[in-house]
């Protein structure tokens, strides 16, 4: 397929944490972009998000746009599936990630994801969302899944992940159409990202750099600036003029 985008991603420990549990993966030359946040603790959450990445780098692609989203979707549910049984083989609640997966076609962008890792458009000074977060209650640093055993009770104005891949047993991708006019472009993150910047922050940082890499590097300058309380990753996505 031709290529009609310029990417740029990163993804760094934080000033907090000790290991880094995200991952990502650039893949302009099929119109693949993936950020994975993973959970479980060090070991498990670099393990889950590690084999996110590297299954869906793997991932051929062939056919209609709908055939590679299938693909997507199907190696999603056996990552969760084997999530599961590493977890139940290891004697742990969790080994889990959250993913946003970015697919280009010739005539839209899609979507996917699971968790509370976000996607954001920007085109015409416009920023939008483009996620729901899948996250019951408010925002907390550190996000706790619903389904563990024996969460610490939840504070006022916390959240709970409300879904992950490796979580349950059955596993659900929602899906976004979104537009792909030259001159938009995509930002991919996990919950590093927004825990440091509001939307208004984000919004002009994607005016001030209109270039991937520059973008990159802005919104890492920021968040490395404040208390970067948890891993930090991001995949910018740029659609040639």
């Amino acid at each position: 397929m031709t290529t009609r985008y310029v990417s740029a991603g990163r993804t760094v420990t934080g000033k907090v944490r000790k290991h880094n549990e995200d991952a990502i993966l650039l893949r302009d030359e099929v119109g693949l972009w993936v950020v994975a946040d993973g959970l479980g603790g060090h070991s498990a959450g670099d393990y889950a998000s590690t084999m996110i990445v590297e299954r869906l780098g793997a991932l051929p692609r062939s056919g209609s746009v709908f055939d590679f989203i299938e693909s997507i979707e199907d190696t999603l549910v056996q990552i969760n599936s084997d999530l599961l049984q590493t977890a139940a083989t290891r004697g742990v609640d969790l080994i889990g990630s959250t993913v946003v997966v970015l697919v280009s076609d010739a005539d839209f962008m899609l979507c996917g994801w699971v968790g509370d890792s976000r996607a954001y458009c920007y085109e015409g000074d416009r920023l939008r969302q483009i996620t729901r977060d899948h996250v019951h209650g408010g925002e907390v640093d550190v996000t706790q899944f619903a389904g563990a055993s024996a969460p610490p009770p939840p504070q006022a104005g916390s959240g709970v992940l409300t879904r992950a891949v490796g979580a349950e047993d059955q596993l659900f991708v929602d899906w976004v159409v979104a537009g792909n006019r030259p001159g938009a472009s995509f930002v991919l993150c996990s919950d590093g990202i927004n825990k440091e910047m509001s939307d208004a922050e984000l919004h002009e940082q994607c005016r001030r750099y209109p270039q991937p890499q520059e973008l990159v590097a802005s919104l890492f300058d920021l968040a490395l600036s404040r208390a970067g309380r948890d891993n930090i990753s991001a995949v910018v996505v740029g659609l040639q003029e």
